[in-house]
């Protein structure tokens, strides 16, 4: 399993426990948070013999360079896609590093139609938290993608990499969308 935008580790934990036989790999760009998954897993692996010879953290940046890696059963991502400059990279990467029939999650935020449902998703989710988490999740409602603007990234990807034509698009809750499906 592969699991991009991995941050701190906090999904590979999961999926590792979920899935205890499987191998799982967390990609990030970030050696700040590689740093805090590499220590929670020398951690856990202290408990947990043999965890640290299934998982592992490696820096990446997404995009149309080749990854060092592929084949993967399973190409998972949360809270990655309105992070990047060019969202094709995700797409690109999902592509490449996927087994053919791999299974596909990613969830994302999903803008708010206007300014005032921003703010109302602003006041709802985060009401009492410092200003400067309001800040950055105002932030990134105004950077998410829509459902028609992942669907559309998903078509115009299809060019280049056929396999994405399995993958389904749709709204979750009031705040997030979800992209899922098998490589094909």
């Amino acid at each position: 399993l592969v699991d991009l935008g991995c941050g701190p580790g906090n999904i590979s934990f999961r999926l590792a426990e979920r899935f205890p036989q499987a191998s799982v790999l967390g990609l990030d760009g970030a050696a700040a948070m590689l740093e805090l998954a590499e220590q929670e897993l020398a951690q856990r692996a202290l408990g947990c013999p043999g965890l640290a010879d299934r998982m592992g953290f490696a820096q990446v940046h997404l995009g149309p360079e080749s990854l060092p890696y592929a084949g993967f059963t399973a190409v998972v991502s949360n809270s990655l896609l309105h992070h990047l400059h060019d969202p094709n990279g995700l797409w690109q990467s999902v592509a490449r590093l996927g087994a053919p029939g791999a299974f596909v999650y990613i969830q994302d935020l999903r803008r708010p139609a206007s300014s005032e449902a921003v703010e109302a998703l602003v006041v709802s989710q985060m009401g009492g938290a410092p200003e400067v988490l309001r800040h950055d999740y105002r932030a990134s409602l105004h950077a998410a993608f829509s459902v028609a603007e992942v669907r559309e990234q998903l078509q115009c990807s299809l060019l280049g990499y056929p396999c994405l034509a399995g993958l389904q698009v749709a709204p979750r809750q009031e705040r997030y969308l979800e992209v899922w499906g098998r490589l094909t």
